[in-house]
This record gives C-alpha cells, sequence and structure tokens, in this order.
C-alpha cells in the first residue's frame, strides 16, 4: 500500500540580527543554517527580513540598502547546503517588498512576497513596501506547506486558509512580532485558532532581541492542526526549535507557478506551488519538549534586560551609568543594567543635595555595593549655590513667582549636567530613570532627570516598578534592594519634606487613569463612568496633554505594554482638545 504521510523534521532559527548589518545578519543565517542541518533538521525557517533587521525604517528606502541586503542574501544562499532555508529579506524590483527567500542547493529557488502589510501601533509598513499579489506553497518532500510573513496568520483568511484549501498541511510563519506584556500568550491563542479555522498546523518563527525602543521574545511556535502546542522556544534568547511534523502526501500534482496566473488580491483564492524541494535524510535525537514560558513579572523583567543588553552592546557603548538616589526607579535600573551587562560595566553616580536624607544616601550607596558596582559620590551643594547667584544676580529674586520650583529644577539640572559630563569624558552611556507614570504626567524635569541616552522604565508604570524590584529581591534571595526602599514614601527630595503624593494621586490610582487615558485611549465621561473620580481625572487628563512636549524631548525607551509613548502614540503638542 502506497504511503499517504511523509516525517519532516523543522527547525525554528530565532536568532537576533542588528538592523542594517547585511553582512553580519547572512552570516548569522549561515551559522544557524548549519547548526540547523547539524541537528538533522530538512527545512529551516527563520524570522521575517532577518537580512535587513527589523525594523529598518528609512533605510528600506535606501536603494543602496536593498542592493546591499540582495547581495547578502545571495551569499547566505550559495553558503547553504543540505537543508532548505527560510529566510526573510527586503526584496526590491519595480518596487520593494517585505519578502520570504526558498533557499535550497546554493540558489534562491523561490520567492514569496508578504500580502498583509501593518499600518498602526509602532508598524509603518505601507510607507516601505507594496503588498504581494498571491499566496504561495512550497512542495517539501511531497507535502504541501504554505508560506507566510507575521501579519498574514494574524487575522482569519487568506492568505493562510487559501494555502490549506489548496493542499497545504503546514502553514510557515516568517515573524518579527514586537513583545508586550502578555503578547507571548495572545499569540498562542491566536496560532491555535488559525489552525483549528484551517486544519494545518502552524509554525512561527519569531525574531528575538531588542532594537531601539522594541523588544523582540522570540517565543517561536509550532502548533497542531488541534492548536496543541508542539514546541516552543525559549523567550529573549536565541534558540533553535526543533520538531518533527508527520504531514499528508499531496493528493493532486499542484499546478506549477507559470501555469498558475492567478491573483489573491482581489480577484478570489489562488496559491501556486512556488518550488518543488527534495529534502535530505533526516537525522538527530528527538526534539526536545516545549520550553515552558514565563509568566507575570519574571517575563517584563527579562524583557526589560534584553532591552538594556541589546541598545548598549548594539551601539558599541562599553560601560553605563546610572543617578542612584536611594528612591525605588533608580534601584530598578541599576539592577536591570547589572544583570543585562554585569556588575563590571556599571556605574553608579550618588549626587546628594542638602535635601537629600542619610537614609536615603544610605540605600543608595548600599544598592551600589550590594550588585558589585563602582560608585562615584559628587556633593552638587557648591554648583546649587553658584546657580542660585548668578540667577540672582541676573535679577531673578528668591521670592518671584515660580523660584522654588526653579530652585527643584535646577538641582535636576545639576545632576543632569553632572553625569552627561562623565559620559562626555569617558563614552559611557546615561540611563535615565523615570518611570511612564512620571513622564505620563510631566512630573519630570527636562534637561535634568530626563538627561541621558536611554530610558529604561519609560513604559514601566510606578506600581509596576515596586512589583519588579520585589520580583529581583526574591529570586537573589536576599535584599540586593534594601527594603526601606520599597517602604519609604516616594520622594524626589528636591526641598524639605518633599513627597510625590504632594503633587499627584497616589500611584495605584494615578496609574489605574493612565491606563485609561494613554493605553485604552478612553475619554473622560467612560473613565468617570467605571467609578474613576471625575476630578482626579480631569487633573490628570490636563497633566497629560501639557506635559506632550516634554516626551517628545524624552530618550528612545523600552516597550513593554500595549502603548507606549513614541513610535506607539502619536499626538500633537499643539493640540486644544481636552478629555
Amino acid at each position: 500500500m502506497p504511503e499517504t504521510t511523509t516525517r519532516v523534521r523543522l527547525a525554528l532559527a530565532q536568532v537576533n540580527t542588528t538592523v542594517g548589518d547585511v553582512d553580519g545578519n547572512a552570516e548569522l543565517v549561515v551559522e544557524w543554517a548549519a547548526r540547523a542541518r547539524a541537528e538533522g533538521a530538512q527545512i529551516v525557517l527563520f524570522p521575517e527580513l532577518a537580512i535587513s533587521g527589523y525594523p529598518a525604517e528609512d533605510l528600506w528606502l535606501k536603494r543602496h540598502f536593498l542592493d546591499a541586503a540582495a547581495k547578502a542574501l545571495a551569499e547566505a544562499a550559495r553558503r547553504i547546503d543540505g537543508i532548505c532555508a527560510l529566510i526573510g529579506f527586503p526584496e526590491a524590483d519595480a518596487a520593494v517588498h517585505n519578502s520570504l527567500a526558498v533557499v535550497e542547493g546554493g540558489e534562491v529557488r523561490a520567492i514569496y512576497r508578504k500580502i498583509l502589510l501593518p499600518n498602526y501601533g509602532v508598524f509603518d509598513e505601507r510607507r516601505y513596501f507594496e503588498p504581494g499579489r498571491s499566496a504561495g506553497l512550497i512542495q517539501a518532500g511531497g507535502a504541501l506547506a504554505g508560506l507566510t510573513l507575521c501579519e498574514d496568520i494574524w487575522f482569519p483568511g487568506p492568505p493562510a486558509s487559501v494555502e490549506a484549501l489548496a493542499g497545504a498541511a503546514l502553514v510557515l510563519n516568517a515573524s518579527a512580532s514586537p513583545y508586550h506584556r502578555g503578547k507571548g500568550a495572545f499569540r498562542e491563542n491566536m496560532l491555535a485558532e488559525r489552525a483549528a479555522e484551517t486544519g494545518a498546523a502552524f509554525a512561527l518563527c519569531n525574531l528575538v532581541g531588542g532594537q531601539d525602543e522594541l523588544v523582540f521574545d522570540g517565543h517561536s511556535l509550532v502548533v497542531s492542526p488541534a492548536g496543541e502546542v508542539l514546541a516552543r522556544g525559549a523567550q529573549f534568547e536565541e534558540d533553535l526549535v526543533l520538531c518533527e511534523l508527520e504531514l499528508p502526501l499531496a493528493r493532486l500534482p499542484a499546478a506549477e507557478p507559470e501555469d498558475a496566473g492567478l491573483d489573491l488580491l482581489p480577484s478570489g483564492p489562488a496559491a501556486p506551488v512556488l518550488a518543488r524541494i527534495e529534502l535530505p535524510p533526516r537525522g538527530g535525537s528527538p526534539p526536545p519538549p516545549p520550553r515552558d514560558p514565563l509568566s507575570g513579572d519574571a517575563e517584563v523583567y527579562a524583557a526589560l534586560v534584553l532591552g538594556v543588553r541589546d541598545y548598549v552592546r548594539k551601539n558599541s557603548f562599553e560601560r553605563v551609568i546610572v543617578a542612584v538616589s536611594g528612591g525605588i526607579d533608580s534601584a530598578l535600573v541599576a539592577l536591570l543594567a547589572a544583570d543585562a551587562l554585569g556588575p563590571g560595566s556599571l556605574t553608579c553616580v550618588v549626587m546628594p543635595s542638602p535635601h537629600s536624607s542619610a537614609e536615603t544616601q544610605a540605600d543608595a550607596r548600599a544598592i551600589a555595593s550590594n550588585l558589585g558596582a563602582e560608585l562615584v559620590e559628587i556633593a552638587i551643594e557648591p554648583a546649587m549655590g553658584a546657580y542660585g547667584a548668578m540667577l540672582d544676580a541676573a535679577g531673578t529674586a528668591d521670592g518671584a513667582a515660580g523660584a522654588g520650583l526653579a530652585a527643584e529644577n535646577i538641582q535636576a539640572r545639576i545632576r543632569g549636567n553632572l553625569v552627561m559630563g562623565i559620559s562626555n569624558r569617558t563614552g559611557w552611556l546615561v540611563l535615565t530613570t523615570g518611570n511612564k507614570s512620571e513622564l505620563s504626567v510631566g512630573y519630570a524635569t527636562l534637561y535634568g532627570d530626563m538627561a541621558g541616552g536611554f530610558a529604561v522604565l519609560k513604559d514601566v508604570p510606578k506600581t509596576l516598578v515596586y512589583r519588579l524590584v520585589r520580583y529581583r529581591n526574591e529570586v537573589a534571595g536576599k535584599a540586593l534592594v534594601p527594603t526601606s526602599v520599597l517602604e519609604r514614601a516616594p520622594s524626589a527630595e528636591l526641598r524639605p519634606g518633599q513627597r510625590d503624593e504632594d503633587s499627584l494621586p497616589p500611584y495605584e490610582l494615578l496609574d489605574r487613569i493612565l491606563e485609561d487615558y494613554v493605553e485604552l485611549d478612553r475619554g473622560r465621561e467612560e473613565m468617570v463612568s467605571s467609578g474613576l473620580p471625575g476630578p482626579v481625572v480631569d487633573d490628570v487628563i490636563a497633566l497629560v496633554d501639557r506635559a506632550e512636549y516634554k516626551r517628545r524631548q524624552a530618550p528612545p525607551g523600552i516597550k513593554i505594554t500595549p502603548k507606549a509613548f513614541g513610535r506607539d502614540r502619536r499626538l500633537p503638542i499643539t493640540n486644544r482638545f481636552r478629555g
């Protein structure tokens, strides 16, 4: 009796590419294709746009960049042997496409072009690419597999449904799906839904690594037609994910590409076979079981560590500077920097003023000591006196309106000048310490605590800051951050007796309002009707709207929520709409 199925050993190579390093990325592809082959894989799938890195933004508008990417892909294809590799790259002909190359036998055998181009949130793909017009299959070892790129499978229907109807028992998806809290679980549910809708298995290879404000979490997956997770990759690290699938042989010969001149859009279903691949023999040990995913605060912490590490290393910084105050925010940034880079690459700077308490200064020194980081101390009282004298000489009286606030901000700006001065002298990167709650309402000083190169907590609400520090202490089994830092009422310590809650609602309430207004785009009436206090909602809305000019001048920072400031949320500075 003739065989009706074939067994395919698939590898998902979730690699950490670098935007613009087309030769380095191509070398990474060649290296991981060889690793997959050594593990007995017959097909290896790489992430979306692996050759260029993602997102390459306006580099994709440069013809010489696209030419360099094409040359790097061709060289990688020449060096890949004994395995079929699916490699994402930017393809340029009369237009530019987000494409997936089918590489086998030392050459590019076929190309699939992404059909659904996202243009929301952090995505701008319609700025750069033209959509593909047709679904596409490959016939590999006698079985049919559909080709897709990221957004192509995030919604029901074509192209995946068309490919399944044409006989694809497996849909392969090369992705660059950025992280936010809970995204991995959401992605798993989405993939299970596509499998149930189409009756096909799905394999998604996701990018991993940090790129400016974005973190890609890996978490590559293979799910069965029933939605069962068959393989799951690591989160926030490179991984080679192996899976063996029993696939039905194609029952009928599919049309050759030249015989399938149908458009998917807009005329209806079409799924030509783009290439027929003879697979090498399978080999290797049985694939390991799926990795267990991280959960809750552990997942967010790992995302922040990766975001810091890649921003620092990919931009060739050797060391980072954190102004440690003894408060909770700078404590978390120091923890993340030490975990991302090692304590030998961290300098903590303590800059006491006459308003700094002995307790906070002792905690700041303890944090640096507990982490094994270098500690630098610079008292700012002499500079405060010099600034005050200069302003007085310029005719600014101590009793003038706003003089108190100016004196507070000058302290922050002195500290900002000092850490930037150290940065200029050494070439080290300054990590700012402000959190999302403060940035939302403008509780931050331009050219002061906002001065620096990378805003690690830019998308981390204050209440989450506390949870992450507690989590890290629990992992360590000791108080890397002293308990007093967690228990002390938060204060900028810019005037005697100052507390954050003198100027802001309690952070538990503030963060609830900010989630509604900033992340969920809810209006005032909707928020009040949900039980939030109207006067506080009014005050917070006014603060958020007024602070837009500050946020435009903030350094880039790591996205960990569904809507972050920067690429995600774009509002005009000059704007009279309220609520």
